[in-house]
């Protein structure tokens, strides 16, 4: 059920038949010249409408902005702060548990790091003011990892390479531009600057030369059926379940 294309009264009936909803969060950032800037967005957004179509949950709209600092000086990247990213999360989720919802998948279609710490902060913050609430983050690159690894030829594949050349490849082959040369980015270790472009100039960090419609396909298949793992397991999963208490000799 995707929330923005149902009406008010089938968002009522649907209550009846789960309390799961999935959230996707992408971002709006450059990916090399051969990429739209939507790409992690669309991902993210893709993957949650296609397990909606195999069980019963609700898919809340994307949000599109992430935090961004690698790529934050190319053209076309637009990122917001961790403080709002979090912020925005959280009340989101408030007003989705307002609704009835339990049991909240955020799946990340971004991966950068300082991005994902802060959807993992609202989660913690989110724990402890919602009763009976249940929460899973995963980013797409974790869920294909395993079996999805076996499909991509190209070591340390993360950005605009052949992994997500392949997935725009396979979903919305209008929006791919050609393709770009393998590229890697080259930023000094521990050392921040403030001009990230020069470090990163094309922004591919992978090879898209590698990519097919095919390897697409594939990935994004094993993503859905690891997503609905996820969501199976958040279901059935409960805290604390078979902790032994501490007894007095132990504390």
């Amino acid at each position: 059920m995707v929330i923005e294309e149902i009406t008010s009264m089938e968002f009522s009936a649907g209550l009846h038949k789960t309390r799961t909803v999935l959230l996707p969060v992408g971002a709006t950032e450059e990916h090399g010249p051969h990429l739209p800037i939507g790409t992690d967005t669309f991902q993210a957004y893709d993957v949650c409408v296609r397990l909606a179509e195999r069980r019963p949950v609700f898919v809340a709209p994307a949000i599109p902005y992430g935090v961004c600092r690698s790529t934050a000086d190319h053209p076309g990247t637009i990122g917001i702060s961790s403080g709002t990213l979090k912020a925005l999360l959280c009340d989101v989720v408030h007003a989705l548990y307002r609704q009835g919802l339990r049991d909240f998948v955020v799946l990340s279609g971004h991966a950068g790091g300082t991005h994902n710490a802060a959807l993992l902060d609202a989660g913690e913050e989110l724990l402890r003011s919602l009763p009976g609430m249940r929460i899973a983050l995963a980013t797409e690159y974790d869920l294909a990892r395993g079996e999805g690894g076996a499909i991509i030829e190209t070591a340390g594949d993360s950005h605009a390479g052949e992994i997500e050349t392949s997935r725009m490849l396979a979903t919305r082959p209008h929006l791919v531009k050609g393709s770009a040369p393998a590229a890697y980015p080259c930023f000094p270790r521990h050392i921040l600057v403030r001009d990230k472009l020069p470090f990163w100039p094309s922004g591919v960090w992978g090879d898209p030369t590698r990519a097919s419609a095919e390897k697409g396909r594939q990935i994004e298949d094993v993503v859905v059926k690891a997503l609905e793992r996820l969501v199976t397991e958040l279901e059935g999963f409960v805290e604390n379940a078979g902790r032994r208490p501490v007894g007095l000799d132990e504390a």
